[in-house]
């Protein structure tokens, strides 16, 4: 068996996937893939870390954990989803981006060191993501949210490579959050390992959030009567229904942080760019991009 860990981030998903999966359980059933609900592995994945301290779980105890995560007695592979596997949302900036990465990835995977894992993250551009997290820390200034880190000088390309320092030889797959729009059906089959022949339920469901109805009812008519014939292709349809009909309250984000301007997020953004190259070069990284 493979246990298949989506690592979030925060804000890149909002459970978007787990539940498209879920959706399809039958279906992924009967490839060898099971999908258990979250409150069945989330705190107990937790705490059973916390409890082993960075040790590797003996047979017994991962025998056990297994049993309370499935309900099923075999499966090829298994899917965990939590965007808090790298951290908690308040510690996801120290000085830098999610500092303890590696060592937590780590951690939760010694709770099954017998077992083949394999790991799938998605990014955000930080001239988004830094004002989403605030937001969710209404207890905190904006000094303090930010401290000692300087904005400019937060790349995901470190957390990557805490993630495959301290877990080597471990599959990892990385996407970014703002391309997700036209590479969802490979988002969900390089987490579910699935065929891409294989039909799942909801993939057109990210669209339906970010078009009107009409352009949704179009794209659709439009695929069944002009079925793509590569991948390539079904993002250049999408891509255009997009430009025609999507919502823009859905896809313009307005970034609102004290002291920054305009030049701010143009920076931070020309930054990230750079930073998704150098992602999408590194040695163990399988980058999904459009």
């Amino acid at each position: 068996m493979r246990i298949v860990y989506h690592l979030g981030a925060h804000f890149t998903d909002e459970e978007r996937l787990l539940k498209c999966l879920l959706k399809n359980r039958e279906v992924l059933a009967e490839h060898g893939i099971v999908v258990p609900g979250p409150k069945r592995y989330r705190n107990l994945l937790r705490d059973t870390a916390i409890q082993l301290k960075g040790s590797a779980a003996s047979r017994d105890t991962q025998a056990l954990i297994l049993d309370k995560i499935m309900e099923e007695d075999v499966a090829d592979r298994m899917i965990l989803s939590w965007d808090s596997f790298l951290s908690l949302a308040p510690w996801a900036l120290d000085g830098t981006l999610y500092p303890a990465a590696g060592e937590r990835v780590r951690a939760f995977s010694q709770i099954f060191p017998e077992i083949e894992a394999e790991f799938h993250l998605a990014i955000r551009n930080p001239a988004t993501f830094l004002p989403a997290l605030l937001a969710k820390l209404p207890n905190k200034t904006y000094d303090d949210f930010i401290g000692k880190a300087d904005i400019y000088q937060l790349h995901w390309s470190e957390v990557v490579q805490r993630i495959l320092t301290l877990n080597p030889g471990t599959p990892l797959t990385i996407w970014c959050d703002e391309d997700t729009p036209l590479i969802w059906p490979e988002v969900l089959r390089a987490v579910a390992g699935l065929p891409e022949d294989v039909v799942l339920e909801g993939e057109n469901e990210l669209l339906a959030t970010l078009m009107s109805g009409e352009g949704l009812s179009r794209l659709q008519s439009y695929l069944e009567s002009h079925p793509p014939a590569s991948t390539m292709q079904w993002r250049k349809i999408v891509s255009a229904f997009l430009d025609k009909f999507a919502l823009p309250d859905r896809i313009n984000t307005e970034v609102s942080m004290p002291g920054w301007t305009e030049a701010t997020v143009e920076e931070l953004t020309a930054l990230y760019e750079e930073d998704v190259y150098r992602i999408a070069h590194m040695p163990g990284v399988q980058f999904i991009a459009p």
